[in-house]
């Protein structure tokens, strides 16, 4: 017994304390090279370890296309998957920039209405002439549809737990102008799924795997996909914290992996630059577009521009251009009114850390 404690504390001093196995394609850097000061970052594990709530998973930083960072807390490890809940419409949105590379999609410009062959689904509705691509990206379908109000009927709670809810959410009308108002609302993105779907042929999870995740070497993955072999596009993806940073770096690296292009470059321009819907004052995000969030702040003396994807429980994926920064963060703090606000915090002290 004594032995396998000796072996446990070993295994976790590896992961722990810098010796990592390494990761193929993403060499480690120290904080130093990184630009991190140490003692910040000393600090910022300190104060992660001693939060009173146990949820908190793990930290990945990958900075120049180096991994600079990688902590994991409360017994978890580098190969556990969890549940990054609505960080999964931003992966959606990659992957609508593979459909586009590989010449699925022509553009976001086209409504959805064309993608839905009327003899093959005669539910559709006519309102997704109107319907554009775009519109879902930028929450701005007007369809009817709140993911704040479950009486309206796109709410996911009225179809996401159908054996087959494709049929449903294209007999969906709309009540608003698309492209006016933005709306939250799970049918967007599910939508985007779907368009990717029926042009592959494939699963979304399936469309991911064989275009995004082996490439990145991110082989353990689960993505609830219901009996007919339709994936849940606007969540319910389970990743690792590193696979999760990985997938950041294609929004980094105008979406390359390597030098290998994996994402449509276009794409991740506008991904990276279009922002729409001014968000309140007081809000951690200014803007949203292409289903991420946009923002600008200023850290110590430095203003700098980034965006993040966002999932509840405290889950962020955020990426800093100007600074080819990629920060994962996961969190199981479901339920926990401060769980997004823990994870800004560690966001930015992770900034001000940097030299």
């Amino acid at each position: 017994m004594r032995q396998y404690i000796v072996l446990l504390f070993l295994c976790v001093s590896f992961l722990s304390f810098g010796q990592r196995p390494p990761v193929p394609n993403l060499p480690f850097t120290s904080l130093e090279e990184a630009g991190l000061n140490r003692d910040s970052m000393n600090a910022l594990i300190d104060e992660i370890d001693n939060f009173p709530q146990r949820n908190f998973i793990g930290l990945v930083v990958i900075k120049d296309n180096q991994l600079a960072t990688e902590w994991y807390f409360n017994s978890f490890w580098r190969s556990h998957i969890h549940d990054i809940r609505s960080s999964g419409k931003s992966i959606t949105s990659l992957l609508l920039g593979v459909a586009i590379k590989e010449g699925l999609v022509q553009s976001i410009d086209q409504d959805v209405y064309s993608f839905f062959p009327k003899k093959k689904y005669p539910m559709l509705h006519e309102d997704y002439r109107k319907v554009k691509i775009k519109d879902l990206l930028d929450m701005s379908s007007g369809l009817d549809a709140d993911s704040d109000d479950g009486n309206t009927p796109g709410n996911a709670g009225q179809w996401m737990g159908k054996d087959e809810w494709l049929t449903y959410i294209l007999g969906i009308p709309q009540t608003g102008t698309p492209g006016e108002k933005w709306v939250y609302a799970d049918i967007n993105a599910a939508l985007i799924g779907a368009i990717i779907e029926e042009k592959s042929g494939m699963s979304l999870r399936d469309f991911a795997q064989e275009k995004i995740f082996d490439p990145l070497g991110i082989t353990q993955f689960y993505w609830y996909t219901n009996a007919s072999n339709q994936t849940m596009a606007a969540g319910n993806l389970y990743i690792s914290t590193l696979a999760f940073a990985k997938l950041g770096t294609l929004v980094a690296n105008q979406g390359k992996w390597g030098n290998e292009q994996i994402v449509d470059a276009a794409y991740i321009e506008r991904l990276l630059t279009h922002k729409v819907f001014d968000f309140p004052e007081g809000w951690r995000a200014d803007q949203y577009g292409m289903l991420w969030y946009k923002s600008k702040r200023k850290f110590g003396k430095k203003e700098v521009e980034y965006l993040w994807a966002s999932g509840f429980g405290g889950n962020h994926l955020l990426v800093v251009p100007a600074e080819k920064m990629v920060i994962a963060i996961t969190s199981a703090g479901y339920g926990l009114r401060s769980a997004h606000a823990r994870s800004y915090r560690i966001f930015s002290k992770l900034m001000n850390a940097l030299d």
